[in-house]
């Protein structure tokens, strides 16, 4: 069979550790022997990072813009101890945040689902889609320590000179601070994106926040999404859909005792760590998808799992590992499928929902990775290593072109 050809490129954010020998695994034994594949390639590696003082992340995000579609395997985010593990020269910023805040926009994260993997919370029948703000808050904050007899303010300062100011905390012992920030012009594009994704998708769509104790910063997120609410509200009854503000405690309790089939729309940091819950709660973080939109219209994908840090370790010592490799696989069908579709290019598209289904039909079957076991209601279950499990897809790929 001829490979698929593509006419336009899509960027490539190579990543580290025991995702990045899954990612070379599965372009190599699942995508090229299919398709001719053009990618515009950048290492984001974190020693690549490091050499680069960062430069290759920010060309990788300009890249994506220039392109209109990205995907990328998981990255380390580097801290003191990962500063000695690699000898880097400098610790450097989160790769995420590098990128979210050049592309700006909304991160939809949604649960892959199975026939035969029981989520861990047996109520969910219909999948939670987590929208979380990518841009500001604690992931461009600046933070200091401080001194005992520190008065800590936050000064602003007008084009004009003048000074606004206001105390945080005059401490009188040691202690740490920090700022954070967002903009007008993020906060609607992000409650935009969420009010068209729920009325594509035909899903309610709930906001949460704690606009009780963080007063002035999460009331202009509700305000923002009360004003697109009035904007948007006939289109969701036509559609026969809602939409919900509530505090973010109440929203956990929400989530849990529901059936599922809802958009939550999440902070920044809150959408980080709810997605992570709502992907556990569903069976694992490997079986999550990730994209991130932006408001010009340009598409990253991603696994919504880390680098897999204990697993690359054994990797290393010649041991076999049963990483699941479904969330980076689904990573490439997505931002491959987008490709297809801005480029009519009807065989990728294909090609893509083949791939998923092989992988469905794999799992299905029984063949699963170590963290989905348990959850498996196949007859004929038994734990695979990670190549087993690209290999076995790969097989069921190849039987559908045949």
């Amino acid at each position: 069979m001829e490979k698929i050809k593509m006419t336009a490129p899509l960027v490539e954010l190579d990543g580290d550790e025991m995702a990045r020998v899954i990612w070379h695994l599965v372009k190599e034994k699942l995508l090229l022997p299919h398709i001719d594949l053009k990618t515009e390639y950048y290492d984001l590696h974190l020693k690549k990072r490091d050499e680069t003082d960062d430069s290759i992340t920010t060309n990788a995000a300009y890249a994506i813009k220039k392109h209109g579609v990205g995907v990328k395997c998981a990255t380390i985010t580097a801290n003191e101890d990962r500063k000695i593990e690699y000898s880097l020269k400098t610790v450097s910023a989160s790769p995420n945040g590098t990128i979210r805040k050049i592309l700006d926009g909304t991160v939809f994260r949604k649960p892959i689902t199975f026939c035969t993997i029981t989520p861990l919370i047996p109520r969910w029948k219909k999948p939670i889609t987590i929208a979380r703000h990518s841009y500001g808050d604690v992931y461009t904050s600046t933070s200091m320590d401080v001194e005992a007899g520190t008065r800590a303010e936050i000064v602003l300062t007008s084009k004009d000179g003048r000074e606004k100011r206001t105390t945080i905390f005059n401490f009188e012992e040691d202690g740490i601070v920090m700022g954070e920030y967002n903009l007008d012009s993020s906060i609607r594009g992000f409650a935009r994106s969420c009010f068209m994704h729920a009325l594509e998708e035909k899903c309610n769509l709930m906001f949460a926040t704690k606009d009780t104790v963080v007063k002035a910063y999460d009331n202009k997120f509700k305000e923002v999404f009360e004003e697109y609410w009035d904007k948007y509200k006939k289109q969701f009854e036509n559609a026969g859909i809602d939409y919900t503000y509530t505090l973010i405690d109440d929203a956990v309790s929400r989530i849990i005792k529901s059936e599922g089939g809802i958009i939550w729309a999440c902070k920044n940091y809150d959408g980080d760590v709810m997605s992570d819950m709502v992907a556990t709660g569903y069976g694992s973080l490997a079986l999550m998808t990730s994209v991130l939109v932006s408001p010009d219209g340009s598409h990253e994908y991603e696994a919504s799992h880390g680098t897999v840090k204990q697993h690359y370790y054994r990797h290393l010592k010649g041991e076999s590992t049963s990483t699941n490799p479904i969330a980076i696989i689904f990573a490439w069908t997505g931002a491959l499928r987008k490709r297809g579709e801005l480029d009519a290019n009807q065989d990728l598209v294909k090609f893509c929902d083949s791939l998923e289904q092989a992988c469905r039909d794999t799992i299905d079957s029984g063949a699963v990775t170590k963290d989905l076991f348990e959850l498996s209601s196949s007859e004929n279950k038994k734990i695979v290593t990670t190549e087993e499990i690209i290999d076995l897809i790969a097989k069921n790929i190849k039987l559908k072109f045949q």
